[in-house]
């Protein structure tokens, strides 16, 4: 039970980073390679009947691999019973108010400009409110964050040297003679394997701006179709237990009577990599569906 749940809470992790614009950096990477950029609503429409079906064939894989019923009792959890506190509402408050605006960024863009400038908000309000001291930010995950940008300047440097137009160019002449499905099931798995071995969001960033130029220079344009499928899949690479920060967290997680880990690599290879392929079928079945139904 214990191995279903933590690998079953990363997986799902990593399909919902695909259910909305902001639940993942290389969503915003995927809007910032689109144009016209989808409204939420459109991103919703394909994305979450996508992640939802996804999720659901996951948890009926460990349902059938794990069997975590046999021989289990769970333990009741005691509910809270404490009232929120001044500081707990406005934590709650600064959260939410953040969401909104990110979700309005496009409308707001005059005023803001950017929603990195939206994400600074709640850290001005939480460190000049004392909230969070000076040992909160040094116990940050500064790895995470020095891993992200380094993602982002990896990506800058493979665009402005070139590279990028010439490995575009490359592929564009094996895949022109291919349909639009065809080039869509091609980029799909080729960003499931890339991001399986790297970061979700250096993948996106090395492979998603190459995607637009492919699909921009078909024959019958479809950049957005292409760039929507291949971030989709971004999120869905899952078979390595550095697939990912949720896999990363899951295989950490340790008992706390034995020190013993309850996840190992081989449970990532046995469970991770069917649950990559489902999601792969589910993207170039029902998600190449649902991005016609939008005419991307």
């Amino acid at each position: 039970m214990s191995k279903a749940l933590l690998l079953g809470i990363a997986l799902a992790s990593n399909m919902g980073g695909a259910a909305s614009p902001i639940a993942s950096p290389q969503n915003l990477i995927a809007l910032q390679n689109m144009s016209p950029a989808p409204g939420w609503g459109i991103w919703f429409f394909i994305a979450l009947p996508v992640c939802i079906i996804t999720i659901l064939l996951i948890w009926v894989l460990l349902l059938v691999s794990f069997k975590p019923g046999r021989n289990t009792t769970i333990v009741p959890i005691r509910p809270m019973k404490d009232k929120f506190t001044g500081i707990q509402w406005f934590i709650s408050i600064t959260t939410l108010v953040t969401i909104v605006l990110w979700c309005v960024t496009h409308q707001l863009e005059p005023l803001f400009g950017d929603m990195g400038v939206v994400a600074i908000i709640p850290i001005v309000l939480f460190f000049g409110t004392g909230v969070l001291t000076k040992e909160d930010f040094n116990n940050f995950l500064w790895t995470i964050i020095i891993l992200a940008a380094g993602g982002l300047a990896l990506g800058k440097a493979v665009n402005s040297s070139g590279l990028l137009h010439t490995i575009a160019l490359a592929i564009t002449d094996k895949v022109e003679h291919l349909s639009l499905y065809g080039v869509l099931v091609v980029f799909c798995a080729l960003i499931m394997v890339v991001a399986t071995f790297i970061s979700h969001t250096v993948a996106a960033l090395i492979v998603l701006p190459l995607v637009q130029q492919v699909g921009q220079g078909m024959a019958e344009p479809h950049p957005n179709l292409l760039v929507m499928g291949s971030v989709l899949m971004a999120s869905a690479a899952m078979g390595l237990p550095t697939s990912g920060f949720p896999n990363m967290t899951a295989i950490m997680m340790e008992d706390s009577q034995t020190g013993q880990r309850y996840l190992q690599v081989r449970h990532f290879l046995t469970r991770g990599i069917p649950s990559s392929l489902i999601a792969f079928c589910v993207v170039i079945t029902l998600g190449y569906g649902l991005m016609l139904a939008v005419r991307f």
